[in-house]
């Protein structure tokens, strides 16, 4: 494989010579920016073998490099080693950012590439401001990998089909309405998104182009007049489209999204969010755009009653696939019965897809066991797979999309008997999570102000994690949402009643173990006071902590009653739905902590 690497990296280098290029970067994304790609985009995975959600590749005449974050130091290391690229640790102090590094190691009069629909617009005008201020050019219009891909994967076709209003709550028609109204309070007519979750969202439809994902390949422009879906005219049926047609959409080639919005009338002033459009959609509306923040993000984000009461029920049934799931992998590995981390990850899928309404996973499942659980976003490979037995911790974050919910769970569990170290840290990373499940905080709070909450245990021992605290969880949609999160950089976006995120500090000792601990949580409204309203969370996820990990010598009682009311809510709601041996399996699971 490395040697395949060397040689597409030398047939890039060939193109960027013929067009006078020095440095080309490839963000790790697609044309409409998002997390999750279909195998079309995988360009940073065919250059360079990494297979790391989040990354970006930087190819010079000289030299190659992958930034990576904190989740991938360790994943992105093993798999570009032998390929000649340097990895590159974003974020620490010593790593110099993409736009450093190139203005050291390139010379004034030499041009920086980028295919201009996969920068924001935000990404983009900083690059060039920085380029540029070093006497560097950048050409937006650089895109040579058809020619080097010789069998790059098509587009996806997958059909689309209608998300019924019984789980959406609101129809497609009454959410234009409201994007539009509150596009005009920011001064345009129109707004443009290519944000598959938002064109979801917006229009009540999904598809399977992502994995994981129930996206549909598309760009959306909607104004008073009628708007406009650009989508492959394959993935359409005759129901689909007469339900666009009905909420006023009309359709158009996925191909022509460019040439139709540099036709629209100059008078039409279009919204673009700086951070979700990218700089080629702004270049050629170029003059009759305004650039402001999403008016999707937040209503997408505040789920209305009946996403509300979908997502209660749909995590009722993950829990009962996680229960079942424990107890099958505790049950295998006591037996000494053969079992792998992709043997795990294949017990989850099993369970999960037995419950009503299960449409897909919403990750790829990490199960990680002993050292390849310090590994953050760890996925098993036939190659990396080892055996789970007893004698270390196994860490489990997986989750479903069902069609009424989105689900994200992680639980480490002791194969074995824990070692007291491995109790300690189970126990310091709790008190983390049981800190943000217990926050009060009023109106206006942002994530970042409750993120120390989580990270004050593990601090005082020297210890932290990279990862965020918490992120934005979508309605049968994507499992990373914004605008909310809980982390130590600020998204500036305040909690708000309705907001699903998740809860889960960790921590990683490479090549011993790793620990996370994750429920979702809702904001809901808690009192209001002659000091404003105050809000809280209340804890959605529904399944047991493994109460072999707990070292209660370092608990407060407060804690110890919080882990012994949640086993307490987790046993009510699900034994109901569970047989008798089930049930024994979790009253034991779910016993108080003494």
């Amino acid at each position: 494989m490395q040697n395949l690497i060397i040689e597409r990296i030398v047939a890039l280098r060939k193109e960027m010579a013929a067009a006078g290029i020095k440095a080309v970067i490839l963000p790790r994304t697609d044309a409409h920016l998002s997390e999750y790609i279909s195998s079309h985009w995988h360009i940073v995975r065919y250059l360079s073998g990494f297979t790391g959600s989040a990354g970006t590749m930087v190819v010079t005449d000289k030299a190659a490099l992958l930034w990576v974050d904190s989740r991938y130091f360790l994943q992105g290391a093993q798999q570009i080693e032998g390929t000649g690229i340097e990895l590159m640790k974003d974020g620490l102090p010593e790593t110099p950012s993409i736009t450093e590094y190139l203005c050291e190691h390139l010379s004034k009069g030499d041009t920086v590439g980028i295919n201009g629909l996969l920068m924001s617009i935000d990404e983009t005008a900083a690059l060039r401001s920085r380029l540029n201020a070093c006497g560097i050019g950048l050409d937006v219009d650089f895109d040579p990998i058809d020619r080097i891909w010789a069998d790059r994967p098509a587009l996806p076709s997958d059909k689309i089909f209608i998300h019924d209003e019984k789980y959406a709550g609101e129809s497609a028609k009454s959410k234009i309405a409201r994007i539009l109204t509150a596009a005009k309070t920011q001064g345009a007519d129109a707004y443009f998104t290519s944000a598959l979750d938002e064109i979801a969202w917006m229009l009540n439809i999904r598809s399977n182009d992502v994995p994981c994902n129930p996206v549909a390949t598309s760009f959306l422009y909607i104004a008073p007049e009628g708007s406009t879906l650009f989508v492959d005219s394959a993935k359409l049926t005759p129901e689909v489209e007469a339900y666009l047609k009905d909420a006023g959409v009309a359709v158009a080639s996925y191909a022509d999204v460019l040439s139709s919005l540099a036709a629209l009338p100059k008078d039409v002033t279009v919204l673009l969010s700086g951070s979700r459009a990218s700089g080629a959609i702004a270049h050629v509306l170029e003059g009759h755009y305004v650039k402001g923040d999403s008016p999707v993000a937040l209503p997408k984000a505040v789920k209305n009653e009946i996403q509300i009461a979908g997502i209660r029920q749909a995590h009722l049934r993950d829990g009962v696939a996680m229960v079942r799931s424990l107890m099958e992998i505790e049950k295998t590995v006591e037996e000494g019965k053969p079992l792998t981390e992709i043997g795990v990850a294949d017990i989850l899928l099993r369970h999960r897809s037995a419950g009503d309404l299960f449409f897909d996973l919403s990750f790829e499942s990490i199960c990680g066991f002993g050292p390849h659980g310090a590994i953050v976003h760890y996925s098993a490979t036939p190659e990396s797979d080892v055996p789970v037995s007893k004698g270390n911790l196994l860490l489990i974050d997986s989750g479903a999309n069902y069609l009424d919910g989105t689900t994200d769970i992680t639980r480490t569990i002791a194969l074995g008997e824990p070692t007291a170290d491995m109790r300690h840290d189970f126990t310091r990373v709790m008190q983390g999570h049981i800190a943000i499940a217990t926050a009060i905080y009023p109106e206006g709070t942002r994530g970042a102000q409750l993120d120390a909450l989580a990270r004050m245990p593990l601090w005082k021992e020297g210890k932290s994690y990279l990862h965020g605290t918490g992120h934005g969880v979508g309605h049968f949609l994507n499992v990373h949402e914004g605008p909310q999160s809980i982390r130590l950089n600020d998204t500036l976006a305040p909690l708000t009643p309705g907001m699903l995120t998740s809860n889960e500090p960790g921590v990683y000792l490479t090549d011993r173990y790793g620990i996370r601990c994750e429920n979702l949580v809702l904001t809901i409204p808690y009192e209001e006071t002659e000091f404003g309203k105050f809000y809280a969370f209340e804890t959605i996820t529904l399944c047991p902590f493994d109460r072999k990990l707990f070292d209660l010598s370092i608990m407060s009682a407060a804690e110890i009653k919080w882990v012994n009311d949640y086993h307490h809510t987790v046993y009510d709601r699900l034994a109901p739905l569970m047989t008798e041996e089930e049930r024994a399996w979790l009253a034991a699971a779910t016993a108080p902590l003494d």
